[in-house]
């Protein structure tokens, strides 16, 4: 057998046999053609000519000739696209942002910062106008009644907000913001990542913005301890990194979440699952089956498991336990836990496995914990068979498969002296649901598959997909198509949904 399949000296026996690899006539190439020989036998040439009236076959997968638009002409554009890092901001904002790092300096010598702590924003301005036109009045600058106004704005944000940042906190359509350093920012809006015209002073103010956002929740952020994650008032999750593992500056990432709370119906009306799909994560939900949550970064792993927690009994008692608090449940006996970093002397931590363990004895009817990254996998598996029925949690992974290998990882990389077929038993009997999310490339989020774990079959986790999304076009604005389908099986964990009663109408969403 040759490298190529083919058993040696098989491939040119026989009249009219194809010319095996090796001893295929040489191309030719360079020269003018030949005339060509009527009396030539056929297919004596190794390329015979084409008809120009027979269509070229082209590979599976490969862009046609009238494709829209050229695969191509694509890529050619994407190569020779000049991108700029940077925006300047209209003439408007750049002038008030000069006229307040001149007001400023003169501001803050009128004004008791300890005083001005203790009123609202509506108080400050008030207080701070007649300061403003005083100061403006010794810097010979006249404003209009609208660069006024953006001026306090700008002002009252630098003293008792978070700067710059302000505004985009504010905008309802910002989904997230990535600040590269003081002279880079830019946010996502409907799934796509634009620059943002904001600047920060320096990388000093910018520095102090980022203090202020983790002081905020009890964290800190310096040389020594360079990382941090925080969250903010309306529960936005941030993470900081600083000089010196930041090369470009200290880079503040922001998650922004919406002030209404999803539901289920709400990503079915946005287009992310289907209605039979909607119907079996709400019966999922209000029937305690395990729920593992995978997907990528800001693929919505965080909003499905907000949505999930809209079905749990208001009679019962739910733990959440994270790293930092950004779970926003829709019920009344609900009870965060977050994690601890260690004080300057290293000492002092609380994990999430200490959380998980301690969850325990505080009488929990759901555990559900915001990420799993380690060790803790297992001790949340192991709530799951204790009488914790309809415990949940989020983790990364590219498929439901990947997800069950990466919780086996995660708790071989702990202390735990067990077999990997006890582990893997473990999540078979532990986990009855996977909900694979992901974030398309044309910003939209798609639930992409609703696994079920059935059991185990050797030393193999057994899995059964009850739904899937199926790529089918893309528009010529780049817009995905597809479709959600059920794979008409009847599903393993009926029993279950049998116990609350919705096990009819669990079997006619599947199927």
């Amino acid at each position: 057998m040759s490298a190529f399949g083919r058993k040696n000296g098989m491939g040119g026996i026989g009249p009219g046999a194809r010319p095996s690899f090796g001893v295929a006539k040489p191309m030719k190439g360079g020269m003018a053609p030949k005339p060509a020989d009527p009396a030539a036998k056929q297919g004596d040439d190794q390329f015979p000519p084409i008809p120009s009236d027979t269509p070229i076959p082209q590979e599976p997968g490969a862009a046609q000739p009238n494709a829209k638009p050229d695969a191509m002409s694509r890529l050619a554009d994407r190569a020779n696209a000049v991108t700029e890092t940077t925006d300047k901001g209209d003439g408007f904002e750049a002038s008030v942002h000069k006229i307040k790092e001149q007001v400023l300096p003169r501001l803050l010598e009128r004004v008791d910062p300890e005083a001005a702590a203790t009123l609202s924003k509506e108080e400050l301005s008030e207080e701070f106008r007649p300061i403003i036109l005083e100061v403006l009045a010794e810097l010979k600058v006249t404003l209009n009644r609208r660069e006024q106004f953006a001026l306090e704005k700008v002002l009252i944000d630098e003293l008792l907000g978070f700067g710059p940042l302000e505004e985009l906190l504010s905008d309802p359509d910002v989904t997230d913001i990535m600040v590269n350093g003081p002279n880079q920012t830019y946010i996502e809006k409907g799934g796509r990542l634009v620059l943002a015209p904001i600047h920060f002073r320096d990388e000093n103010h910018l520095f102090q913005i980022a203090q202020r956002i983790v002081n905020q929740v009890g964290r800190r952020v310096d040389q020594t301890t360079p990382l941090a994650d925080a969250r903010l008032k309306d529960g936005s999750r941030v993470n900081v990194i600083v000089p010196p593992l930041s090369l470009r500056g200290t880079a503040i990432s922001i998650r922004k979440f919406s002030e209404k709370p999803i539901t289920i119906d709400m990503l079915k009306e946005f287009g992310s699952m289907s209605e039979k799909m909607a119907t079996a994560l709400k019966i999922a939900g209000a029937c305690r089956m395990n729920v593992v949550i995978s997907g990528g970064t800001g693929s919505g792993k965080t909003t499905m498991l907000n949505a999930l927690s809209k079905m749990i009994d208001p009679g019962e008692r739910v733990l959440t336990i994270e790293d930092a608090a950004e779970l926003r449940l829709q019920q009344p006996h609900w009870l965060p836990l977050e994690t601890r970093p260690p004080n300057l002397e290293g000492q002092g931590a609380i994990t999430i496995g200490d959380l998980v363990k301690n969850a325990l004895r505080m009488r929990p009817d759901r555990i559900i914990l915001g990420e799993i990254r380690g060790a803790e996998c297992f001790d949340l598996l192991a709530a799951m068979n204790t009488g914790h029925d309809g415990s949940m949690c989020t983790l990364h992974a590219n498929s439901p498969r990947e997800c069950l290998g990466r919780m086996e990882n995660m708790i071989m990389m702990g202390d735990i002296k067990i077999p990997k077929e006890a582990i893997s038993r473990q999540i078979a009997e532990s986990v009855d649901l996977i909900v694979q999310v992901k974030r398309l490339r044309d910003g939209s989020r798609r639930t992409t598959n609703i696994t079920e774990v059935i059991g185990m079959e050797g030393d193999v986790i057994v899995t059964q997909e009850l739904f899937k999304f199926e790529y089918l076009d893309e528009t010529e604005d780049g817009k995905i198509l597809g479709e959600h389908q059920s794979s008409g099986l009847r599903p393993y964990t009926l029993e279950k949904a049998r116990q609350f009663g919705f096990d009819q109408a669990y079997l006619e969403a599947c199927l």
